[in-house]
């Protein structure tokens, strides 16, 4: 295994906390009854998901004099600078866990970044001699669990659609558990199989609550998407203990709302990627949702489409229904919950709330009593446009609190567009004035409309961080517009096999690829020239297993794969009605001519968009006036927004005397006791340090490649390190392969 030199080693020991009862303490301490916020052992810090650390050995004082103690390279990093690592890691009693490019499973001194031991998922399945490249999928992060007594200590983590349990003491799978090792994630969905996209996999963890592990997934964004059933399992062996359904099966709650009934056997996601938070005391788990597939056009399942868009609170032993707020009603804009909620406790006009806040996508923070789902500020319902595709019907109000403040810009108008220079003003007015609708919540039209804040956000997967003391929120905002265009979808000759693969790419890859297929940055990539990269062969793999952001396509059959293949790979077209055989040729469903295919959804969605267009000018800036990205403030006592600074820079503007102005960004915040915000997340590659109460940049320094991804923090040996994943790869990053460990010189 590859290592990257070291500044300096420490060597762990034991450390030994003692903790008068009958001390006094300072305002920032937490009671004796609250979580401990001095390790950083789950996903976001705690179960309630602040992202906060109590540790203040690295203070406002000091910050300055951080310096690199450590860096761990795990060597797999792919070459064409698509792979990354989103991962917040772990660390359980001096050991740091996390995952790689490749989403290997490592557990490493947290002291000094050895590698103890590494396990590989390649080594548990076979495709990976077929296409190594199928393993670099999406992970966030992994969980802890050890049962009452403190043996069978494992790690719960998850490779795409498997699930493994690792035993922390030797790296390999504890096979007791599940199949062998691993539960598989497409099992246990509860509806009919064939009558949906088998592609299921999960990316953010799962939360440990006793002795279950509560999982959500990531499906396909389209209208065939599978289920976005919510499970729990067994930690210990693996079995199914309870389900909910997203979307409601007969005599079940919110079932009598879908004004189709047969909805719950045809509809799909409705599903939980972004995590979950969990009130121990209460046993209730809090969780986000993301919209009914497919994302722009909701002609085929008309209501509000309860529980997408929600936050559900769940008994967390049976899963039984407490309480939901719907965020979104009939979601028409790709505006899923996008982060784990955030458990706090607030001061309202002198009295204690114990409440849980949910960021979203369009910048705004909804707050809630965690207890009946009450919310602590008004919502109000406000309508907004009918829209203008045939067989659509957009829900006329959509919900916004009046308080706390909104973290983003919610407007963009003709005053806001770039003047960065004379030149770059007209190129963007100009494509400005091509998208006719600017309002909030427009329908998708043919016409084009503005998403402000974009498809990632306002706020994203990074999620926000709270201090418990003050019960301000600390988020991120990327405030960059994106145009939205919906299009009839493609249809070509079915009767050739390039006509046939032009169909079959208007049915799976134009909202993604676009459709001239010259994508849309690193994270949907050109496939113009396509076959200069990869052979047929290797195309099949990708689609069979997905990659990275990409899903698998294993309802698509061989014979589309290959007509499709064929179409990217702009071949010589045959004539395929000669060899049609007795098979059918629907031109509504699969353009197969050989093999009569199932019905599919899809087949019923009458439009496509033409991809995510980010409002970029010719040189790459956003096509707005900044900040492009910012860190803000929000107090949830009395909901106004304290600060907003930019996050995250492009040098080369800064020396032109241009003000800082915030770049694009992902992942997420962390908070200390120390008085001190840390975060990457910009695509400028640096690590930052703001002071809490102003958002002043107290430090800053440069990573290899950016940190999409959230700090760790932790201490080992009487020393705080700041642990950080440089996995880059996103927004045309290059990729990397290191964590970075920051602490304060001996």
């Amino acid at each position: 295994m590859k290592k990257c030199k070291r500044s300096h080693t420490l060597t762990v020991t034991f450390i030994l906390l003692l903790v008068s009862v009958f001390g006094l303490s300072s305002c920032e301490d937490s009671p004796a009854s609250a979580p401990d916020y001095s390790g950083w052992n789950t996903y976001a810090g705690s179960k309630d998901g602040l992202r906060y650390s109590s540790n203040d050995q690295i203070n406002r004082d000091n910050v300055s004099k951080l310096k690199v103690a450590w860096t761990y390279c795990s060597g797999d990093k792919d070459t064409n600078n698509h792979s990354q690592i989103q991962c917040n890691p772990i660390m359980i009693r001096g050991i740091l866990y996390g995952t790689t490019p490749r989403v290997k499973l490592f557990a490493l001194n947290a002291a000094t970044g050895k590698q103890q031991w590494i396990f590989d998922p390649a080594s548990e399945d076979t495709s990976a001699i077929r296409n190594p490249s199928a393993f670099f999928k999406v992970n966030r992060g992994v969980v802890f669990w050890e049962d009452e007594n403190g043996n069978n200590q494992r790690i719960i983590y998850s490779v795409g659609s498997k699930t493994y349990a690792i035993d922390v003491t030797d790296g390999k799978p504890v096979r007791s558990f599940g199949q062998n090792g691993y539960i598989d994630l497409t099992q246990n969905i509860d509806r009919e199989e064939g009558t949906y996209n088998p592609y299921i996999s999960n990316t953010t963890p799962g939360i440990i609550y006793k002795d279950l592990i509560i999982m959500g997934c990531r499906v396909s964004e389209e209208a065939d998407a599978a289920p976005g059933t919510i499970r729990a399992f067994d930690v210990r062996t693996g079995q199914l203990r309870w389900r909910f359904h997203t979307i409601p099966h007969p005599g079940e709650l919110g079932y009598e709302t879908w004004p189709d009934k047969d909805a719950w056997k045809k509809l799909g996601s409705a599903n939980n990627w972004a995590g979950m938070a969990v009130d121990e005391k209460r046993g209730i788990v809090y969780v986000p949702t993301g919209s009914v597939g497919g994302d722009f056009y909701g002609g085929i399942r008309k209501g509000q489409n309860l529980y997408a868009n929600s936050l559900l609170a769940l008994d967390a032993l049976t899963g039984k229904y407490i309480w939901h707020f719907q965020v979104i009603h009939h979601d028409l804009w790709d505006r899923d919950l996008p982060a784990n909620p955030n458990l706090v406790t607030i001061k309202l006009e002198g009295k204690e709330i114990d409440a849980v806040a949910q960021i979203t996508k369009h910048g705004y923070v909804f707050l809630f009593d965690r207890t009946n789902g009450k919310p602590v500020f008004p919502i109000e319902e406000k309508p907004f446009p009918a829209s203008d595709l045939p067989g659509e019907e957009a829900w006329p109000t959509q919900p916004l609190p009046v308080l706390p403040e909104p973290f983003a810009r919610q407007n963009f108008g003709p005053e806001d567009v770039t003047d960065l220079t004379p030149e770059a003003h007209k190129e963007m007015m100009e494509k400005y004035l091509k998208v006719k609708y600017r309002a909030m919540f427009t329908p998708p039209s043919k016409e084009s409309s503005w998403i402000f804040p974009g498809f990632d956000g306002g706020g994203e997967w990074g999620g926000a961080a709270v201090d418990p003391a003050s019960a301000i929120l600390y988020i991120n905002s990327t405030e960059l517009p994106w145009a939205l265009t919906m299009v009839d979808k493609i249809k070509g000759d079915i009767t050739t096999e390039r006509g046939a693969g032009q169909t079959v790419y208007g049915k799976y890859c134009i909202a993604c690829h676009g459709p001239e297929l010259k994508g849309n940055g690193s994270s949907f990539p050109s496939l113009v020239d396509v076959g200069k990269k990869y052979n047929e062969q290797q195309i099949l793999g990708i689609l069979g297993t997905g990659r990275n952001m990409m899903p698998a396509f294993k309802q698509v059959s061989d014979q589309d794969k290959h007509v499709l293949i064929a179409f990217l790979l702009n071949r010589k077209s045959k004539n395929l009605a000669s060899q049609s055989g007795s098979g059918t040729t629907r031109e509504s469903a699969s353009v197969t001519t050989t093999i009569p295919q199932k019905y599919s959804i899809l087949d019923d969605v009458p439009y496509t968009m033409t991809g995510y267009n980010r409002f970029l000018d010719k040189d790459g800036y956003p096509g707005i006036k900044p900040p492009w990205g910012t860190l803000n403030a929000v107090n949830l006592n009395s909901g106004k927004l304290l600060w907003k600074v930019p996050l995250g820079e492009y040098p080369e503007l800064t020396a032109k005397g241009i003000p800082v102005t915030g770049t694009e960004g992902y992942g997420g915040p962390l908070v200390t006791k120390g008085g001190l915000i840390f975060i990457a997340a910009s695509r400028d590659g640096r690590m930052h340090a703001f002071d809490k109460n102003t958002g002043q940049l107290l430090w800053q320094a440069q990573l290899p490649v950016p940190g999409y991804a959230t700090p760790a923090t932790y201490i080992v040996d009487s020393k705080q390190y700041v642990v950080i994943a440089c996995g880059g790869g996103k927004i045309g990053s290059k990729s990397g392969d290191q964590y970075i460990a920051f602490s304060l010189p001996d």
